[in-house]
């Protein structure tokens, strides 16, 4: 009987600490996959814009207030389009890019 009872806490538990969870999904290991391969060498693995590349080509971090105010949508279309010195990404497939929006969001935090 108390083996059933630490099992209905646990699992109240649980459910309790899913339901604080925030509303917009973790970006997944594809989107940090294709991060890596697409923007790290510039943003850095922080978002911060400050390595070699991203200094020379003055990349803003993610944390950056303009860049926080900026719209997912915004963001998608600097994704796709490039803009100044970073190229577009016209290639990638729509999820591609919602999904870098996502996990360029969580490194601004």
């Amino acid at each position: 009987m108390n083996q059933k009872r630490n099992i209905t806490i646990i699992l109240g538990a649980a459910l309790v600490g899913l339901a604080l969870l925030p509303s917009r999904a973790l970006p997944d290991d594809a989107s940090a996959s294709l991060y890596k391969q697409k923007c790290v060498s510039c943003h850095g693995a922080d978002g911060k814009g400050e390595t070699p590349a991203g200094k020379a080509m003055k990349a803003r971090s993610f944390a950056d207030p303009a860049v926080v105010a900026s719209s997912d949508d915004e963001l998608a279309g600097i994704i796709t389009n490039g803009k100044g010195k970073m190229p577009k990404y016209g290639t990638l497939k729509p999820e591609q890019v919602k999904g870098l929006v996502e996990y360029c969001r969580s490194l601004a935090k």
